[in-house]
């Protein structure tokens, strides 16, 4: 916008009349400091209007500054809007009540029930049953262990009791022995032994060949048919009455055969009596001793 001011070139005033270009450049300054004050409110995007002005005086007039626009307005911070509240979250919905359960559900837990009951109380009964006979075997072990001890003890016995008799028996076929050697010396000499005081009557014993007619008697009744190596003798003490009739018999040594030895204890037996000698007389007892191949 341009005004009718914007170049005003006055004349130096005539000497002595100062006065009226002073007032004339008091008014064109108050008219500036109007139209600066008009510029200023205009809008921010419109240009400033520069008014520029001349003049002559005898004193120097200091020019007015220049107009600045000021500053645009720093904008109203904003009102910072609320933040939205929270909605609440929503209730959750109520869990569905649970299906009643019908008469076959009912009936089946029952069974199943039951079926684990009986099902513990036979395992319970096993257990029962194998605890039992568990200990039912301790006991009858102890009590085999002892048996067998006792029976151990029984055998120990019996055969210190079979050495003695053996013993014995020994020692009365060594004096059997010797009584029939007597007898046969006293036979031959009529005299007896060295130390007997007997007479010769006394003193007489079966003939030289009594032996072999006992032994005659006595093999047809043996019936061995086992093979016994070594030909084991078995020697039996046989007791008669005076007729000749077998009234005791007794292994007195063992072949060493147990069938052997049974062989010839059942031929005594069927033998049932020894023949007389030849005075007729029958020794009331003497030691048969047979082998399986004489």
């Amino acid at each position: 916008m341009q005004s009718t001011a914007d170049h005003l070139d006055l004349a130096p005033p005539p000497s002595g009349r100062w006065l009226g270009p002073m007032g004339l450049a008091l008014v064109v300054h108050g008219l500036l400091v109007i139209a600066l004050t008009l510029g200023v409110q205009w809008k921010h995007d419109a240009e400033p209007v520069t008014v520029e002005a001349e003049l002559w005086s005898r004193m120097p007039v200091q020019a007015a500054p220049r107009a600045v626009a000021p500053p645009p307005p720093t904008p109203a911070p904003q009102p910072t809007p609320p933040k939205p509240a929270p909605k609440p979250s929503p209730a959750p919905a109520p869990a569905p009540p649970p299906p009643a359960p019908n008469q076959a559900d009912i009936a089946t837990a029952q069974a199943k029930k039951k079926a684990e009951a009986e099902k513990k109380a036979r395992e319970e009964e096993a257990k029962k049953v194998a605890a039992e006979k568990a200990a039912a075997e301790k006991k009858a072990a102890a009590e085999k262990a002892a048996d067998e001890r006792e029976r151990q003890q029984k055998l120990a016995e019996q055969k210190r009791e079979q050495e003695r008799k053996a013993a014995a028996d020994e020692k009365r076929l060594a004096q059997l022995r010797e009584d029939q050697i007597n007898r046969m010396m006293g036979q031959a000499g009529a005299t007896g032994g060295p130390q007997s005081t007997g007479t010769a009557q006394q003193s007489s014993g079966p003939t030289p060949g009594y032996g072999a007619k006992v032994a005659a008697r006595i093999k047809p009744n043996v019936v061995f048919t086992d093979v016994a190596p070594g030909n084991p003798r078995a020697e039996v003490e046989v007791r008669t009455a005076p007729d000749g009739a077998i009234t005791a018999r007794k292994l007195i040594k063992s072949s060493g055969n147990a069938a052997w030895d049974e062989a010839v204890l059942r031929a005594i037996d069927r033998t049932v009596s020894l023949p007389r000698d030849t005075d007729g007389r029958v020794p009331s007892s003497l030691v048969i001793g047979l082998r399986p191949l004489d």
